[in-house]
């Protein structure tokens, strides 16, 4: 009697075989104790080709979203490929900054022993208000008081961090601070000035309606705290 072929071998079953990546990511976070708010970044939680993964999730997800706002994603050419479309903006543009790594920043030493204020801005702001998921748009001023020991970055750089900190679901209040600390962080100056103006969506898209309403608000860090004629020349040499 012949004997039957015997089946290809398969690989053996894993215990999260079937898990949906993001259940996987957020116990990773829960285990280490961390927290995963919407402006916190989660990049080093990330397995490689997890965020391709993740954007599959989001995609069939959102697909569920139009399906059940009754939106005939089948019929209606325009909407056929939005679920991909939202999960890959959300994903890979404007929430890049929870999902990848803060840009690498060259830094230099003051060799020139530097120490009269800097003022970088306008840099522009892309972010989106994490009650409603609406862009707020606007523009930062970053002001530098460099000591001899301050690491020195080149300009573009600093348009970096914003982008990464601001690429995130945002309360502007939290935003300017979280980019403050990243500067001070890493650039150890003696003093540091934010300030940050921004239209809100939320409030112009929906809810009141305003159109010409903008949010501005400020973060001083060193002599800008104690130094009221420093705080007031980088207040100055910003355009009004």
């Amino acid at each position: 009697m012949r004997k039957a072929p015997s089946s290809p071998a398969q690989p053996p079953a894993t215990d999260d075989e079937g898990v949906p990546v993001s259940v996987k990511i957020r116990e990773r976070l829960q285990a280490q104790g961390r927290r995963y708010n919407a402006n916190d970044n989660i990049a080093d939680c990330l397995n490689p080709g997890e965020l391709e993964a993740l954007l599959d999730e989001v995609e069939g997800k959102m697909q569920a979203v139009l399906d059940s706002m009754v939106i005939d994603t089948a019929g209606d050419h325009n909407t056929r490929n939005t679920a991909r479309r939202v999960a890959k903006m959300y994903l890979t543009e404007v929430f890049r900054g929870r999902y990848v790594n803060a840009p690498d920043i060259t830094e230099f030493p003051n060799v020139e022993r530097l120490n009269e204020l800097m003022i970088v801005g306008p840099l522009t702001v892309r972010s989106a208000c994490s009650h409603h998921l609406c862009p707020v748009i606007g523009k930062v001023w970053i002001g530098v008081l460099p000591n001899q020991n301050t690491n020195v970055i080149g300009l573009s750089k600093y348009a970096r961090l914003v982008d990464w900190v601001m690429g995130r679901p945002q309360i502007q209040e939290e935003a300017v601070v979280q980019l403050a600390d990243l500067i001070m962080e890493r650039t150890k100056p003696d003093g540091l000035a934010i300030v940050m103006q921004a239209s809100h969506f939320c409030m112009s898209w929906r809810g009141v309606k305003e159109m010409d309403s903008k949010m501005i608000n400020s973060v001083m860090r060193g002599v800008f705290l104690t130094d009221a004629n420093l705080r007031r020349e980088f207040l100055s040499l910003i355009p009004k």
